[in-house]
């Protein structure tokens, strides 16, 4: 399971390094897993910033300015808290690119209109561009948190284009 989110970091490192980009991260549901995965590859210092884990609504708030109305009326699992959790942590960093993952990764804790597995995902960039996707994972909490690691850094790649 593991070797796949490595050669997803080894790859997306390379990308980065290569551009001069830099990297950070904000998780909530996955605690801290996504920067684990991306400082596992050595010479990550080059092209990761930092990660913030931000597991409480407090932490989202205080540590990156995420608006505590829009945690109340949206959820911390929706499309602007994950927005904000993403500039946020660009604009709290020496980082060009972020990644934001809050999501309901179980056992417990879901709901009708968001069930357990359900996640969302924001991507920003310097240039004042965020992305933004919704997915819903089965399996267990281990296997929702996994697959929330792999899209992170999947959809990255995608979005900063074809490599060279």
């Amino acid at each position: 399971m593991s070797e796949t989110l490595d050669i997803l970091s080894h790859a997306l490192g390379q990308r980065l390094a290569a551009a001069g980009l830099r990297l950070a991260t904000a998780e909530s549901c996955t605690g801290g897993w996504l920067a684990k995965v991306v400082t596992d590859i050595p010479g990550s210092s080059g092209w990761f910033d930092r990660g913030f884990v931000v597991y409480s609504n407090a932490a989202k708030t205080q540590m990156l300015g995420v608006d505590a109305g829009t945690i109340a009326t949206e959820g911390a699992v929706s499309e602007p808290v994950a927005r904000a959790m993403a500039v946020g942590a660009l604009a709290r960093s020496d980082a060009q690119i972020a990644i934001a993952i809050t999501g309901i990764a179980g056992p417990e804790g879901g709901s009708d209109d968001k069930p357990v597995g359900t996640v969302w995902f924001a991507w920003a960039f310097a240039d004042g561009e965020v992305s933004a996707q919704r997915l819903q994972f089965a399996g267990n909490r281990e296997e929702v948190r996994h697959q929330s690691v792999r899209v992170a850094l999947e959809r990255l790649s995608e979005l900063l284009g074809p490599g060279d």
